[in-house]
C-alpha cells in the first residue's frame, strides 16, 4: 500500500509550512517535477569508453539486450535542465573536492560523474596506497586538480555489525547519536559532499543506541531481551539528525551540502532473495506508481530532517540543498542491472534491482548537482 508522492510531498509541506512547487506553474520551475520523455541523443559515454564503470554495473557487458532504457530524458516541468559540458563542470570545480557519503548508490552516482568528466580528463587513482581501503577510493582530474571521493558507510553512524547483515540474519548495533568516524574525521576538508543512504536502513534487525544506553529495536524478531520494539521511522531520523549536525558543527566544514534523496527498488514477483526481478524496458507513467509505506517512511524522514538542517545552516552560512531523486527514479524500473550483472553470472545469482546500470538514467542525478551547485554559488549557467 503506498500513496502518490506529490501527495506524500504535499502532506509534508503541509506539516512544515516549506515552499514546494509540486506542479507546473507558468514562469516557475522545479527540476524534480517532471516527466521522461523519448530522446534519441548519444549517451555522455559508453560501456567501453569509462573504465570506472564495474562490472556490477556493466550491464552490457553482461548480455543486456534492449538499449531502449537510454533514450528517455528528464524534462522538468516548465523548464529544461541542461545536459552536462563535461568541461564547462570541471573547470567549476577547478581545484575543489567532493565527497559522496553514503551507501553504494552514492558510489554509483560517483561513477556516473567520473565517467562523464573523463570525456575531458582522465582521473587518476589516489587512493591511499599505503593503508589501501576499498570503501574510500579517491580520483584526482589532474587538468583541473579536482578530487572526487566517496565514503563507504550505509548507515551513516557508527555501526557494529559483520557480513551476515548481507543475508538478513545479522543483528547491526546502530549508534544514532555517533556519526561513522571514517567520514566525519575528513569530511572538513571537501568542498561538496552529497550524503545519500537508505536501503541498509531497512535492515531487518536493529537495536538503537543513544547516550551510552539502548534505546529499542527496529523488530519486533530481533530477539534481545529487554529492548522495546520502535517503528523505523525513530531510527531514520536521527540517523540524518547526527549527520548534518556533524557538518554543521565541524568549524573547518565550509562546503555545500546536498541530501539526495533516496531512489526506491523495482523487485517485481519476489524479493532481492526470493526470485524478484526488474525486467522492464522503458519507464513508466507517474499514475502508475507508487512509494511503499516503509518508503514513505524514509523519504519523510529525510526531508523532514534535511529542512530542520536547511534552517539551521542559513543562519551560519553554509548551504544544504536538497537533491529529490525519490519521485524521477519512481518511475525507472527500467534502469536496473536486473540479471545483467557479474553476481548473476556466477554462484550468488543475485538479481539486481537497486543500483542503476551505466550508462543509465542515474546520469541525470549530475545533470542536477550541476545545476544546484552553479544555482548554489549564485553564478547563473556555465
Amino acid at each position: 500500500m503506498g500513496i502518490p508522492l506529490l501527495l506524500l510531498e504535499a502532506n509534508l509541506v503541509k506539516r512544515q509550512g516549506t515552499p514546494r512547487i509540486l506542479d507546473a506553474k507558468p514562469g516557475r520551475c522545479d527540476i524534480f517535477r517532471g516527466r521522461w520523455t523519448r530522446h534519441n541523443g548519444a549517451t555522455y559515454y559508453t560501456n567501453s569508453s569509462c573504465t570506472a564503470i564495474t562490472d556490477q554495473l556493466n550491464c552490457f557487458k553482461f548480455g543486456r539486450p534492449d538499449f531502449d532504457f537510454l533514450n528517455w530524458r528528464w524534462i522538468p516541468y516548465g523548464c529544461d535542465l541542461p545536459k552536462i559540458d563535461a568541461q564547462a563542470f570541471l573547470e567549476f570545480v577547478r581545484g575543489k573536492s567532493m565527497a559522496f557519503v553514503g551507501d553504494s548508490i552514492g558510489r554509483n552516482q560517483m561513477h556516473s560523474l567520473q565517467c562523464i568528466l573523463a570525456e575531458v580528463d582522465k582521473p587518476e587513482d589516489v587512493s591511499d596506497k599505503e593503508k589501501p581501503d576499498p570503501s574510500f577510493p579517491r580520483w584526482h582530474f589532474p587538468r583541473y586538480n579536482f578530487t572526487v571521493a566517496a565514503f563507504f558507510t550505509p548507515f551513516l553512524v557508527k555501526a557494529t555489525t559483520d557480513d551476515a547483515v548481507l543475508s538478513g540474519a545479522s543483528t547491526v548495533n546502530l549508534y544514532l547519536d555517533e556519526p561513522d568516524p571514517k567520514w566525519a574525521s575528513q569530511i572538513g576538508s571537501f568542498d561538496v559532499v552529497v550524503i545519500a543512504a537508505a536501503h541498509w536502513l531497512f535492515s531487518n534487525k536493529l537495536i538503537f543506541h543513544s547516550n551510552g544506553r539502548i534505546l529499542g529495536c527496529s523488530s519486533k524478531t530481533c530477539n534481545h531481551p529487554n529492548v522495546t520494539p520502535l517503528v523505523r521511522s525513530h531510527g531514520m531520523q536521527k540517523v540524518f539528525r547526527t549527520t548534518f549536525q556533524t557538518l554543521l558543527r565541524n568549524r573547518n566544514y565550509r562546503g555545500v551540502t546536498f541530501l539526495r534523496t533516496f531512489s526506491p527498488q523495482h523487485f517485481e514477483n519476489g524479493g532481492w532473495d526470493s526470485g524478484g526481478t526488474c525486467a522492464r524496458t522503458r519507464p513508466i507513467a507517474a499514475g502508475e506508481a507508487l512509494l511503499k509505506a516503509h518508503e514513505e517512511e524514509l523519504y519523510l524522514a529525510q526531508t523532514r530532517e534535511f529542512r530542520e538542517a536547511e534552517r539551521a545552516a542559513s543562519k551560519t552560512g553554509l548551504k544544504f540543498r536538497l537533491l529529490d531523486t525519490t519521485e524521477m527514479m519512481l518511475l525507472r524500473p527500467d534502469g536496473h542491472p536486473n540479471v545483467y550483472n557479474r553476481y548473476s553470472q556466477g554462484k550468488w545469482n543475485k538479481t539486481d534491482c537497486v543500483h542503476w546500470c551505466l550508462p543509465g538514467p542515474i546520469d541525470t542525478w549530475n545533470e542536477m548537482l550541476h545545476h544546484l551547485l552553479v544555482e548554489a554559488e549564485g553564478k547563473g549557467s556555465v
